[in-house]
């Protein structure tokens, strides 16, 4: 009979001292699997969450060029756009037709540092930064009857007060807190806002102004197991300090055809499992796991076996623009592997209750909208 190992009784009851978090590393993905179920039932039950989205695009030029992404452009590149005030304001009300609820704004880094020719569209519309548009566009959402949440790369303290009224909340990918990954010759190389000083110092900055926040790490990408353990324990540092990161996001590596990265090898699926409930059993019990499904449409049995709680952003309406190739789930299908696992699919709010019930991290001024999606999401 196969005893469990002490540090694994202990991990699945409560997260793991950063020495510790080390040593699971090195254990099997089978029992880190069976522990972060164990942890991920106790703390969340048999229901596993999605958010109703609308992906927005709203400009892909970005100044930062990652070895692995099919998604940035340069002005004239092919497939370069920045969606106009008509456009987003047609995708909103189609998103909330189809019943949608969350508005993700997303975009490349601080595009109006590097290409003038988008500062002077932004101007044409009457705004001079990128975070004036954005702020807009969230106001639009909120008319619409949807709730924003964007994700804009690197952005300043003063950029955050400014879309903190209009947004449940914000995002930004930690990725991987290596400064090796931005040396010569690595995938964040030629990406200045990649490197992990400046993430670290954005997600530590929305915890100081109590804004409910996304994060993540990336794997597959060159890093190392420890580096992935290194990541995973900043993200719960900054957690425990401000308590404002809702949701780990662990998303696995994609080659994208005519990228640098386009014949790099994948990580394996015991690669993403064992990284999921590493996540897990490393994070704090309130912290939402999550993994994206239209990157593993053929796995969502290991994905939950893995531990995660939730499944992100699903929209019926708009594509991952950042994965284009890799199409949403349908969420019948969706629906019925989790059933077949004992679990049940409900939509949330891009906004948790933890930060929704706790004084401060939410805008007063959102608290009506919130509360009558609440209300919809409720209803039968």
């Amino acid at each position: 009979m196969r005893s469990t190992p002490p540090i694994l009784e202990h991990a699945s009851l409560e997260p793991v001292s950063e020495q510790d978090a080390y040593r699971l590393s090195k254990l099997e993905t089978d029992a880190l699997c069976e522990a972060a179920r164990a942890r991920r039932d106790r703390v969340w039950g048999k229901t596993l969450t999605f958010s109703p989205k609308v992906f927005l695009p709203i400009t892909n030029l970005c100044r930062n060029r990652c070895d692995y992404c099919s998604f940035r452009r340069s002005p004239g590149d092919p497939g370069e756009w920045t969606m106009s005030p008509d456009e987003i304001r047609a995708w909103l009300q189609r998103a909330r037709e189809q019943g949608c609820i969350e508005a993700l704004f997303c975009l490349g880094d601080t595009p109006e540092t590097g290409f003038r020719e988008y500062h002077a569209l932004l101007r044409s519309w009457g705004h001079e930064r990128t975070v004036d548009y954005l702020r807009w566009a969230a106001e639009e959402a909120l008319a619409a009857g949807l709730l924003p949440h964007t994700n804009a790369g690197i952005l300043c303290r003063d950029d955050m007060i400014a879309l903190r009224p209009v947004n449940v909340s914000l995002g930004l990918m930690l990725e991987n807190v290596s400064d090796r990954l931005c040396e010569k010759g690595m995938p964040h190389h030629r990406a200045p806002d990649k490197r992990p000083a400046k993430r670290i110092q954005m997600t530590r900055e929305a915890g100081e102004l109590h804004i409910p926040f996304t994060s993540g790490l990336l794997i597959g990408i060159g890093e190392t197991v420890e580096e992935r353990v290194d990541t995973i324990l900043a993200i719960r540092r900054l957690q425990r300090e401000y308590g404002h990161i809702g949701e780990v996001i662990v998303q696995n590596f994609r080659a994208h055809p005519d990228t640098p990265m386009g014949f790099a090898s994948e990580p394996t699926p015991d690669e993403l499992a064992a990284t999921i409930a590493l996540a897990r059993l490393i994070l704090d019990d309130g912290v939402s796991v999550q993994a994206p499904p239209n990157l593993n449409p053929a796995s969502t049995a290991a994905l939950i076996r893995s531990g995660i709680n939730d499944f992100g952003g699903i929209s019926p309406v708009s594509p991952d623009y950042i994965n284009p190739q890799h199409p949403w789930p349908y969420l019948g299908l969706l629906r019925e592997g989790c059933e077949a696992e004992g679990f049940r699919l409900e939509p949330r709010l891009p906004v948790y209750p933890s930060h929704l019930d706790a004084p401060g991290f939410v805008d007063a001024s959102l608290r009506p909208r919130i509360d009558q999606l609440r209300t919809e999401l409720a209803t039968p």
